[in-house]
């Protein structure tokens, strides 16, 4: 007995409609459809970047499980870090801006970045060479006249 309703007399001897049908159509012919979720917009993906559009996307974007993504805004230049923990609770999103990088730029050392730390006492590679030198001349010059004095 199938699954739909037969319409044919039943003294009609046809012949029957599985018998030359591949097994896929087959399977086909007897599933239930499947109720199909709505299409939901997915973000642009270009290279493995994914890009979002504005906050509201970054936010509503799923990730797996103790994951982070780094998704990027197509509206703005910004990027964001969405995160969630092991149990899948989303972490506080994470923006920032940035911007292109024209040409050598002072890059500030990882000594200035920190509160407190006066540089004023600090010298450069230069001055220290230069320490060291007349130090140095001062030491041969100090035992050259200890040796005229022992010598003498």
């Amino acid at each position: 007995m199938s699954a739909y309703p037969n319409f044919y007399p039943q003294s009609y001897q046809g012949m029957p409609q599985n018998q030359y049908q591949p097994q896929t159509m087959q399977t086909q012919q007897y599933q239930m459809p499947q109720s199909v979720p709505p299409a939901v917009q997915q973000p642009q993906s270009n290279n493995g970047i994914i890009w979002v559009q504005g906050e509201a996307g970054a936010k509503s974007y799923l990730v797996a499980p103790g994951q982070s993504v780094l998704l990027m805004d197509s509206e703005s230049s910004a990027f964001y870090i969405k995160s969630t923990d092991p149990s899948g609770m989303p972490l506080p999103l994470r923006i920032f801006d940035y911007t292109e990088r024209n040409g050598v730029q002072n890059i500030p050392t990882a000594a200035s970045n920190i509160p407190g730390v006066d540089m004023t006492n600090y010298i450069t590679r230069e001055e220290f060479e230069e320490k060291i030198a007349s130090l140095t001349s001062q030491r041969k010059t100090n035992s050259r006249n200890k040796e005229d004095i022992n010598n003498g």
